[in-house]
């Protein structure tokens, strides 16, 4: 045993027992942090994530998993090198946002549909925020103006592809885990094959329509309970910091380092918030005095970023597969350098003309006011999945149309 590996563990039980402590010196504001923690999971959370959720396992077992990866194998190996199915994975994530990219991964894993590097490569891009999360909290909620929900869904999912092309080139070359159709399906079209395959992993599957609803409904339900205890448990870490005046010393590095880059030092808040929970960062985003460009790219920073809560999430649904934490991490520094970037060069394209805020009768809107509608988060979703699996179809349909031509020359 290591050094660091004797180390590591004394330091974790010494920090939550100086948590333990202050949970005890605090206890007012330990119970407001967990209630506020309890009110994004259940108004956010909850509605936007939980469909999805029971609605990805039922495909799965159908075998649509199967069906996406025969049709999008031209698109996705060749840019992400990840297999076809991971099409399906990056299409849902996109819909429903984190952590089901992960969930999904997790479960391609099981079922020997991609290696442990593939797996990595897949969650390093799938874990991105999700539309309603972006225009309904963050546009309207928090900055009270839709005029910016283009800029930042557009750097943000725009951000997640350049994360997977750069991390095409993490592991070793695997290009003999790509399955070519066997000899005597050359024949048939790739719609076809993809067909075969659904077929015949629905028939692997073997489990009726109450089984799969019964253990969809019961995984998703676990997942989703997982992730309204990490986020209960880092906001009472934040508040517990606050109190204690542990944030103070992160906020003048932050402000320092700001200065520096000659941005807007009152950013601290947002970056420094964000760094642990996607909301709070956000919201301090919206709220903060400085031009808008600035605070739209802080708040791209921290969606992309996601918070050490989601980054709690992601480490709890691979526990159990051999996927590192490590490249995870690597990407999410990755994208929350990119997504900022990405944000200052589209903004005089997206951003001529300003619209004006999102007021009704000049009335403000507190951002605890905002609670999603389960017929826009329905709506938004499966228009966000269709579109983006159908773009993914029709890129890898032209990709398979190249790839002919090229073996016949």
């Amino acid at each position: 045993m290591t050094a660091a590996q004797r180390v590591i563990p004394l330091l974790t039980t010494l920090a939550l027992l100086i948590f333990c402590t202050l949970m005890a010196l605090y206890p007012a504001e330990t119970w407001h942090a967990s209630v506020r923690g309890l009110a994004i999971w259940w108004d956010v959370l909850f509605p936007s994530l939980f469909p999805f959720l029971v609605l990805s396992e039922l495909l799965l077992g159908f075998g649509i998993v199967h069906f996406l990866g025969t049709l999008l194998n031209p698109l996705m190996r060749p840019l992400f090198r990840v297999p076809g199915s991971g099409g399906f994975v990056f299409a849902v994530s996109c819909a429903s946002g984190y952590p089901t990219g992960a969930k999904l991964t997790a479960q391609l894993w099981e079922q020997k549909l991609v290696t442990r590097e593939e797996g990595e490569r897949l969650v390093a891009f799938t874990t991105s925020s999700d539309p309603i999360f972006m225009i309904g909290a963050v546009s309207v909620g928090f900055f009270h103006d839709t005029s910016i929900a283009p800029i930042l869904v557009a750097s943000h999912y725009a951000a997640a592809v350049l994360v997977g092309m750069l991390m095409r080139f993490h592991g070793r070359s695997d290009a003999s885990t790509a399955t070519p159709p066997a000899a005597q399906e050359e024949h048939r079209s790739r719609f076809m094959r993809a067909i075969y395959a659904m077929h015949e992993a629905r028939q692997a599957d073997g489990r009726t329509l109450g089984e799969l609803l019964r253990h969809a409904v019961s995984s998703s339900l676990r997942l989703i309970i997982i992730v309204g205890g990490l986020v209960v448990f880092f906001s009472v870490i934040m508040e517990l910091m606050v109190q204690t005046g542990w944030l103070g010393v992160l906020y003048n590095l932050t402000e320092q380092g700001l200065h520096l880059a000659a941005l807007p030092p009152s950013l601290s808040h947002s970056l420094v918030g964000g760094l642990f929970e996607v909301t709070l960062g956000a919201k301090e985003a919206g709220a903060v005095s400085v031009p808008l460009v600035f605070k739209v790219a802080a708040a791209s920073f921290v969606l992309s970023w996601g918070g050490l809560s989601v980054h709690a999430q992601i480490m709890s649904v691979l526990s159990s597969t051999p996927m590192r934490y490590g490249p995870f991490l690597l990407a999410r520094a990755i994208h929350a350098a990119i997504a900022p970037l990405l944000v200052v060069l589209l903004w005089p394209l997206l951003m001529s003309s300003m619209a004006s805020p999102t007021f009704v009768n000049d009335a403000f809107i507190p951002p605890s006011a905002y609670s999603p509608e389960w017929k826009r988060i329905g709506i938004t979703g499966i228009s966000v999945f269709s579109s983006v699996l159908f773009l993914m179809v029709c890129l890898a349909w032209i990709g398979s149309k190249l790839m002919i031509k090229r073996g016949k020359k």
